[in-house]
């Protein structure tokens, strides 16, 4: 696979952990994200609320098998994350990335029972291939999304979206280092999934963009593969979807090279409850 570059970092995507069936005489079941980063990131929000333990060198790739302490009897079940919604009914719990629980109706700002911080460094980017990151119409895309504009939709939204803007900076929506008049009549593709990266791109990205003549075209996926798959045979000009940790990972699975620019929100990760609505039954559970 070519390489790609990472033009932006843009987003956090938050994972939740929604609660799904009743305890059983086994435990409790908590399904969590079958890739890499986002299992490992799950299990640090366990963790972090005394739940389990990690053993100490566990680190970014961390899965079940570096569960050390395991108080509560959890069973972890390695799910695709795009699946994970649809499985709430068979698990206890399940950790879910927040684009994946807003677009199944769940609000990750209201419903959050304990919620990752504000700092947390899974940051989503703006990804296009290798000696395309200084291309006028994504560093235009870039300005953009470093808005005023992308900050007060995230504001406006942040509760359904589980969004917090983090840009210091932010831009009128425009690079005056850019010569605009020269792009007027350029298209930009991006791939992104639906929520939220989908809605911000149409709903404010877009309107800023169109302004100086740039139409900007997005193409929506439900998967963390694929937006890769057709940035790197050139067949969209850039993805927005995914984090950094994920993207380390991606390089080093498929010898690709990205780098981040800057961050503009993040989507702090929560625990939710369903049938389950407070941690009491399975806190008072402990071996």
């Amino acid at each position: 696979m070519k390489k790609l570059i990472s033009l932006i970092l843009i987003a956090i995507l938050a994972l939740g952990a929604f609660a799904g069936c009743t305890k059983t005489a086994a435990g409790f079941t908590i399904a969590v994200p079958n890739d890499t980063t986002n299992e490992a990131r799950a299990l640090r929000l366990l963790e972090a609320n005394g739940l389990i333990k990690l053993k100490a060198d566990a680190g970014e790739t961390a899965t079940k098998l570096d569960i050390e302490e395991n108080p509560y009897n959890i069973t972890i079940t390695e799910i695709e994350a795009a699946q994970l919604p649809s499985l709430l009914k068979d698990v206890d719990f399940a950790v879910i990335n927040s684009n994946y629980a807003a677009g199944a109706g769940l609000n990750p700002g209201r419903d959050a029972l304990i919620r990752e911080g504000a700092e947390s460094p899974y940051a989503n980017i703006l990804a296009v291939k290798a000696g395309n990151e200084n291309e006028p119409k994504l560093l235009a895309l870039k300005a953009a999304l470093e808005s005023q504009a992308v900050a007060d939709y995230f504001l406006a939204h942040g509760s359904e979206l589980g969004a917090v803007g983090v840009v210091e900076n932010l831009t009128d929506g425009y690079d005056p280092a850019i010569d605009y008049d020269a792009l007027n009549g350029v298209t930009v593709t991006v791939a992104a999934t639906p929520t939220p990266h989908a809605l911000v791109l149409n709903e404010v990205v877009k309107g800023i963009l169109s302004a100086k003549g740039i139409t900007l075209e997005v193409v929506e996926f439900t998967d963390y593969v694929q937006p890769n798959n057709v940035v790197d045979t050139g067949e969209i000009d850039a993805n927005y979807f995914q984090h950094q940790p994920y993207l380390d990972d991606f390089n080093a699975q498929n010898g690709t090279n990205l780098v981040s620019i800057a961050a503009i929100h993040v989507e702090p990760l929560g625990l939710y409850g369903g049938k389950l609505s407070t941690l009491d039954a399975l806190k008072g559970s402990a071996k």
